[in-house]
């Protein structure tokens, strides 16, 4: 939801993939809501709109982008990070044939790839 990441995230879609145009799903501390899965109604709408970005829009990458002070999901980095990978499984699980990638926003609002 961040707007802070947004630009360094699509900037790096779109480098690294080559793509023209990036479908932003925004939610304050994703990973925190999907690693944990415990409020489906978040889940769900995550999903719901995700499967837009699939089926509709032909995505084939999907990233998870967490980030330095998040107030979404305040806890350290690498609970963070963690919960990014976790995030990654389960869309994975979701979306077998994507290509799914967790991204880490730092300081300096530079994107990483961290799984």
């Amino acid at each position: 939801m961040d707007g802070r990441i947004q630009e360094p995230t699509i900037k790096y879609l779109k480098q690294t993939y080559g793509i023209t145009y990036v479908d932003t799903i925004t939610e304050p501390g994703p990973c925190g809501i999907l690693s944990e899965n415990g409020n489906k109604t978040l889940v769900d709408s995550i999903l719901d709109r995700v499967n837009i970005s699939v089926n509709k829009h032909g995505s084939k990458v999907i990233a998870i982008s967490a980030h330095y002070d998040c107030a979404g999901n305040p806890c350290a980095e690498e609970i963070q990070k963690e919960q990014t990978r976790q995030s990654v499984e389960y869309l994975k699980n979701q979306y077998p044939k994507l290509d799914i990638i967790g991204l880490w926003i730092d300081s300096e609002w530079s994107a990483e790839k961290i799984c």
